[in-house]
């Protein structure tokens, strides 16, 4: 494989973990805003803050200077929370060269517009290829050295088949995805779901009903996604029922933690204050419901996600009401 030159934009737990394992394939620079976690990336090979205990690849280097990751770059991976999204690509463009490919890592939707990462991309950056690798990938399991499988989705088979070379290392497997709107709104809607199931955990609620939450919620978001034109088949597979039973059963689960916390009681605000990462199912939720609606698609537990995210129900009503909701046929919602 040619040596490019791969600008990973974000110094989070995903971005971090992504960039390390990249740089065992060619050569990348990885920029954060923060300074301290910059030097100590530089100088320790680690990010303690994210990634406490984890031993990063020694040939990545990180740089708090966006113009100096972007400006060589052959390919920009954008690890940016969707809030930011925007306003970090907007550096970007006085920067990168063109027709160099642009990868999300980010499983959210932008508030006011609803649109998903590509298409903010698209908005931005126009004529530049662009394409999401994401799949059930919790980043401390994958630092730690352990099994996990993703997907690069992109709409050029050539490209994504050269990009799959770039992003798969040892026991990270990546497999390839036409399906760029099935991809990327698997990531974005599970969160919502993992909420719904953290709110039963933390209710006492057992095994039997987080697998049926799963299931229907996995209904919920294949109905929404290919209303929005993504393929069925997508939603279950890893970019689908994958990264839903990861984020829905893990201790890892940043969407899932929140909705422990709702279910017992706590308020959003105290939860966000004591979280060092962002939980997207938080922030996407108010535009997933409006995407449902546009679309005409009833997603009973993300819209009761919703209103509890809201501050219009508490956890334990609306997990009650779920409860509750007379079945009809499977094939139908409820």
């Amino acid at each position: 494989m040619k040596q490019l030159k791969v600008a990973v934009l974000g110094g989070g737990s995903w971005g971090t973990t992504v960039a390390s394992l990249v740089a065992r394939n060619t050569d990348v620079i990885i920029w954060a805003r923060d300074p301290d976690t910059v030097t100590e990336i530089n100088a320790e090979q680690t990010n303690s803050k994210y990634l406490p205990g984890a031993k990063l690849n020694s040939g990545l280097t990180a740089t708090n200077d966006i113009g100096e990751a972007v400006a060589g770059a052959d390919i920009i991976v954008m690890g940016i929370p969707s809030q930011n999204f925007r306003n970090v690509l907007q550096e970007v463009t006085k920067h990168i060269r063109a027709w160099v490919p642009v990868i999300s890592l980010t499983k959210g939707l932008e508030a006011g517009t609803q649109l998903r990462m590509t298409e903010i991309i698209q908005q931005e950056l126009p004529g530049h290829p662009v394409g999401v690798l994401t799949g059930p990938n919790l980043a401390r399991e994958i630092m730690a050295g352990q099994a996990a499988a993703s997907v690069i989705a992109m709409e050029d088979e050539i490209i994504v088949k050269e990009l799959q070379e770039v992003f798969k290392s040892g026991l990270f497997r990546v497999y390839t995805n036409t399906d760029v709107i099935g991809c990327e709104l698997g990531g974005v809607l599970k969160n919502i779901i993992a909420i719904a199931v953290g709110m039963g955990d933390g209710q006492g609620a057992g095994d039997n009903t987080r697998a049926a939450l799963i299931t229907r919620g996995l209904s919920e978001i294949t109905r929404l996604g290919t209303a929005m034109g993504g393929k069925a088949e997508t939603f279950s597979g890893l970019a689908g029922m994958g990264d839903m039973i990861a984020t829905c059963t893990s201790s890892q689960s940043r969407n899932r933690h929140v909705g422990i916390e709702l279910g017992k009681g706590r308020s959003m605000e105290d939860i966000i204050e004591e979280m060092t990462m962002v939980a997207e199912g938080a922030k996407s939720a108010p535009a997933v419901m409006a995407l449902a609606a546009k679309h005409g698609v009833e997603m009973p537990i993300a819209e009761d996600v919703s209103r509890v995210l809201a501050g219009d129900a508490t956890a334990s009503r609306a997990f009650r009401g779920l409860l509750r909701v007379v079945a009809g046929a499977e094939s139908e919602p409820g």
